[in-house]
């Protein structure tokens, strides 16, 4: 399979059980990947600005607890 067309051609194809297998094994891949970026954008510190600013919202006083 060489494009996105034959993948989705090939999914459609699959039976009941082969296709829960598959949704199952995507979603774990996607989940990894999810995981990975956020990885990544902590390391390149591209969150920071945003945890400071929560900080700063809390220790202000202007958050709820959940």
């Amino acid at each position: 399979m060489t494009n996105v067309h034959e993948i989705k051609e090939a999914i459609r194809h699959l039976s009941s059980e082969d296709f829960s297998l598959f949704k199952e094994w995507f979603l774990e891949f996607e989940a990894n990947q999810w995981d990975q970026q956020i990885e990544n954008d902590i390391q390149a510190k591209k969150l920071d600005k945003l945890a400071q600013n929560a900080l700063k919202a809390f220790q202000a006083g202007k958050c709820t607890e959940l």
